[in-house]
């Protein structure tokens, strides 16, 4: 998202010195936002670290930004992150990324359906040694047609992904502010973040949290949701396995297609050696075919693996630094 699209309440720059960052998605939330940070204050109130709960208003149309204002005003640990429009929740939690400033970083959706009673829980989970831990709606209060799909989504993507979680896309999650410095969430990749994290070497845990029933607003999760899932799904699956090497994507398809077509010509050779008329079979042309559209995705592969090294010649050194966990 351009940078031109947010704005913020306050000029404080993203630097180190706060020991935890919230970071709440809103979109015409306004009934639930009094309520969200007066919850958040008493579960964060026994934790001793400083923290701060940064609002994105995600091109709110009804009185949400005027109660995040009014907030903003009464409270220092309040920031507010306003976008120029309604962007998506994947824009929005980059914003809140860009902008908070805590070692470790909390998301949460701010329908009151998130308990942060849970975030201590979170916070010492993560304390154990991992990097990103993803709260599972083990009790969901959710309507049984969205429980369904959302069973559905998680089983597909732990098999397709090898990230086996509970609740993939879960709101309430915690991460290190390395992991979101590092991540680049765009379109619908929010459902995806615990799968891209596990790409990029971070670990990855879930913890049971407690979900609780809606009481304002109401539920945008659809079919056409589902849809554009799966789409994303694919592009997390590329990015994930083939982003660095395409020509084992393209290359790999291009070889199975290929050496389909070129067994069909064996067997049809055989076949005009042993007398057989083969100008008229279908199977001929369907071989010809395979072998063509086989070599032109193993070229595909090799263009993209040219293309792919150009643009990662000059980030090649700062990606070794960044992937090293620790030099003993």
């Amino acid at each position: 998202m351009e940078a031109a699209a947010v704005r913020a309440l306050d000029t404080v720059s993203p630097v180190r010195g706060v020991g935890l960052s919230i970071v709440v998605p809103v979109h015409n939330e306004e009934p639930s936002l009094a309520p969200l940070l007066a919850e958040v204050g008493a579960a964060l109130e026994s934790l001793d670290r400083t923290w701060e709960i940064v609002f994105v208003d995600d091109g709110s149309t009804d009185g949400s930004f005027a109660e995040l204002t009014r907030m903003r005003a009464e409270s220092d640990a309040v920031r507010v992150v306003r976008l120029r429009r309604n962007f998506g929740k994947a824009a929005a939690l980059a914003a809140g990324f860009a902008h908070a400033r805590g070692d470790a970083v909390v998301t949460m959706d701010s329908d009151l359906q998130d308990d942060p009673a849970e975030i201590p829980r979170l916070l010492a989970k993560l304390e154990e040694g991992y990097d990103l831990v993803s709260g599972w709606k083990a009790h969901r209060r959710d309507p049984w047609s969205r429980r369904a799909l959302s069973r559905i989504f998680n089983r597909v993507t732990g098999f397709m992904t090898g990230v086996r979680l509970h609740d993939m896309n879960c709101g309430l999650k915690i991460y290190r502010r390395e992991v979101v410095q590092d991540l680049d969430v765009y379109g619908e990749l929010h459902r995806y973040l615990p799968v891209l994290a596990h790409y990029r070497g971070f670990g990855v845990t879930e913890l049971p949290v407690n979900h609780r029933p809606r009481v304002h607003g109401r539920s945008r999760y659809g079919l056409e949701r589902c849809v554009r899932g799966f789409l994303d799904l694919l592009t997390v699956l590329f990015l994930g396995r083939y982003r660095n090497r395409p020509l084992h994507l393209f290359g790999g398809a291009g070889l199975l297609i290929g050496g389909i077509g070129f067994a069909m010509c064996v067997y049809l050779t055989g076949v005009k050696l042993a007398g057989g008329a083969i100008g008229h079979r279908p199977l001929l042309t369907l071989g010809a075919l395979l072998i063509t559209v086989g070599v032109q995705f193993l070229f595909l592969g090799l263009v993209s693996e040219m293309i792919t090294s150009q643009h990662a010649e000059g980030r090649r050194r700062a990606a070794v630094e960044r992937n090293v966990r620790e030099v003993l």
